[in-house]
Parts: structure tokens; C-alpha cells; sequence
């Protein structure tokens, strides 16, 4: 790929390891800005199923984007004279011609650090301490789990040089064979080991990070996993205390009970389409209509913000869930984490079933099924 694209007299810069966050954000932050950002990922999946991440400062490609790359490409092959066995997708040929590269015009560029430094200044500017403003988690203990994916950068580049005590982390080093967990916030192996960090560092909030940093979830001081549904409603309680009265959009499965609970912020909650590009094209959708929306969130844990370019970060999730923490304590108020799980009402029991269904099953669903791709999720009675 860096050869293909030198050839034709891009300037490419090597990231090396990153996160997808932080690709999106080398074309926004000053200095950087450049034209356009790929990730190679798999996020939770095995190395095998690795595929590219295209961003530009407009945000990531959508499929209509990536369909149009294709075609193109399909058609400057074709015009090319090219055929899919033509010595062009030959290894040898490839290597060769990533050989001939000048390396001048393909300079490695480590770009986490700036990444970082970014937000920490969120931090730093969002807790806001009087008395120790460069040190403002100085007291403060996080355990960050990002199961060997990408993002231990936000324990020993983010959390610590804030002072922050992250002695209870693990599993910080990258292994793509993922040797002691799926790096997933969905996944209950995932979570479950940021509880026992938890509980075993006796840490004050509990991060956990999937595989390229563009999903998360948090573990409340007494271990209580805080994902899914219930993270949406410590994001949704965070963000209609800065926007009053906003609408907050969710995918289609989130319970009842978070619909209560947005409403008893004095929030509107918005469902929508499954799929977290589905759920931040609707929230788009709705501020250019003029409908005050700066949250939207799936229970998959893609998580964004208006006031983060709408780009699905999950270390800035956990970003605004640690500021609020922090700033909670230094007031003297209660663990938010803690106090939000009084207030969501939740069913006893919900599981999901991923099933493989044809269009000729269809009549036949239960008439209390939500049906969504290969999905289905049981909604039981009085829920």
C-alpha cells in the first residue's frame, strides 16, 4: 500500500502502532493535518481478518465511500489492461517495488506521543485543579486493561505523567494472539478481568479498551461492571448535565430502562439502526436538522461526541467519565459510577443470541424479537 501510493508522489508517513483514533486525529490536530489517515486492523478479531480504516478530516469513510474507491480502482485496472492474476498482485513484484522506494518520501513518524499529550490537556483542563493543575489525578487510582491491543499508551502515556496511579493496570504490552483475553467491552471474559484488576489493586475506576481504541467500557470502585447499557447511561448523565435537555441516540437494543433514565435527566432518548456508523450518521442527521444531539453510543461500546468531531474515541469516552470522577471527589460528592447504578432500572436477565436466519425464516420469528442483519435479541415480557 505505502508503495502503491508513492509511486504516484504521496508523501507517506509510517505511524507504526496506533490506534484508530488517533488516525482520524493526525488530520485534525495542528502541525499534522494530513490529507488522509489509514489504519491495518482487526480490532477484536484474529490477525487474519485485518482490513484497512480510511479517515480524512471529515471523519471515516462510509461503505458508499469505500464502494466508489473500488469501483475506481476496479476501472483504472480495467483500463490498464490489467487482470486480477497480472504480475501487479504478484508478492515479488510488490516487494520490488516497495524496494525502489525513495525513503525520504515515507518518513516514520511517532505519532502517539502527540496523541496523548492531547488528551491530557482534555483532562487537565476538564478537572480543572486549583492546586495541582499539570498533576491533577496526583491521588487518583485507575486499573486500565486494554487485553494487549493498542491502547496500554493510555495508562503510562495518558493516566500517569497526570499522576495518576495506574499500578493495577495489566495486559499492557501488544500480543496480536491476545493471550489472556479478547480485547472486547462486550465480551464478559474482557470485563471480568477488569473487575479482578479492580478489586485486586483496589483502584478507584476500572478502564477497559478493545483492540484499537475506538471502544470502551469502565468498572465502578466496587467492581461493578459498567458496559453496555449502563455505560450509555454514565455517558448520557455526563453529557445532559453540559447540554441540558439534548437528545441522546442509541442502537435499537438499549432497555427500557435507559430510556427511563435519560428521560429522568431531562434528556430525549433516540433509537435507531444497529451498527455504530448507522447510530452517529443518525446523530449527524440530527444536528444539521437542528435537533441539539452530542451523544451517540451503542451497546457495543462505540461511543461519540459531537464535541469530538463525532469520531468514536473510547479512550475519550473514559477521558470524560475519569474528569468527572476526579472532579466529583475533589467536591466531595459521591462515586458517579456508583450513584448511576442506583438509578438505571434493569431487567433481571438479558442475553443476545447471534444467529445465522434467512429471509424465508422470517414470518416465523417470535412476535417479541427484534431482528437486525443475523441478530436477534429477546426482549422478555414487562421489560
Amino acid at each position: 500500500m505505502v508503495a502503491g501510493m508513492a509511486s504516484q508522489g504521496v508523501s507517506v508517513a509510517q505511524f507504526g502502532l496506533a490506534t484508530t483514533p488517533a488516525m482520524f486525529m493526525s488530520c485534525i490536530i495542528p502541525g499534522y493535518e494530513y490529507d488522509g489517515g489509514i489504519i491495518i486492523t482487526a480490532s477484536h478479531l484474529p490477525f487474519n481478518r485485518n482490513g484497512f480504516k480510511f479517515f480524512t478530516k471529515e471523519g471515516g469513510l462510509e461503505k458508499a465511500n469505500i464502494k466508489d474507491v473500488l469501483q475506481r480502482a476496479a476501472a483504472a485496472a480495467h483500463s490498464a489492461g490489467m487482470s486480477p492474476n497480472a504480475r501487479y498482485t504478484d508478492d515479488a513484484f510488490v516487494m520490488d517495488a516497495a524496494l525502489s522506494i525513495d525513503p525520504s518520501s515515507t518518513p516514520k513518524v511517532d505519532f502517539m506521543p502527540v496523541y496523548a499529550e492531547h488528551l491530557r490537556n482534555i483532562i487537565k483542563q476538564g478537572v480543572d485543579r486549583k492546586d495541582n493543575f499539570d498533576k491533577p489525578l496526583e491521588g487518583f487510582k485507575v486499573a486500565v486493561d486494554p487485553g494487549n491491543g493498542a491502547g496500554g499508551y493510555f495508562a503510562t502515556d495518558v493516566l500517569q505523567p497526570l499522576g495518576c496511579n495506574v499500578s493495577g493496570s495489566q495486559f499492557l504490552e501488544p500480543d496480536g494472539w491476545f493471550p489472556n483475553h479478547v480485547p472486547n467491552p462486550e465480551d464478559a471474559s474482557a470485563m471480568a478481568a477488569g473487575v479482578e484488576a479492580v478489586q485486586r489493586s483496589s483502584s478507584d475506576l476500572g478502564v477497559v479498551l478493545d483492540t484499537d481504541v475506538d471502544r470502551s467500557a469502565v468498572v465502578a470502585r466496587d467492581g461493578q461492571p459498567i458496559n453496555s447499557n449502563r455505560y450509555i447511561a454514565l455517558m448520557s448523565l455526563i453529557t445532559l448535565r453540559k447540554y441540558p435537555g439534548s437528545t441522546i441516540v442509541t442502537d435499537s437494543v438499549t432497555s427500557n430502562g435507559l430510556s427511563d433514565f435519560i428521560e429522568a435527566q431531562g434528556g430525549k432518548h433516540y433509537r435507531w439502526k444497529r451498527g455504530y456508523k448507522n447510530v452517529i450518521g443518525k446523530g449527524i442527521e440530527l444536528n444539521k436538522a437542528g435537533t441539539d444531539t452530542p451523544l451517540m453510543m451503542e451497546t457495543s461500546g462505540h461511543g461519540a461526541m459531537r464535541e469530538n468531531h463525532f469520531l468514536d474515541d473510547g479512550a475519550y469516552s473514559a477521558v470524560q467519565i475519569i474528569i468527572e470522577t476526579v472532579r466529583r471527589r475533589l467536591a466531595g460528592e459521591g462515586d458517579i459510577a456508583i450513584e448511576l447504578l442506583k438509578q438505571l432500572k434493569e431487567p433481571k436477565d438479558a442475553r443476545e443470541f447471534r444467529l445465522k436466519i434467512t429471509v424465508r425464516a422470517m414470518p416465523h420469528l417470535p412476535e417479541r424479537c427484534r431482528v437486525h442483519r443475523n441478530r436477534i435479541r429477546v426482549i422478555p415480557k414487562n421489560t
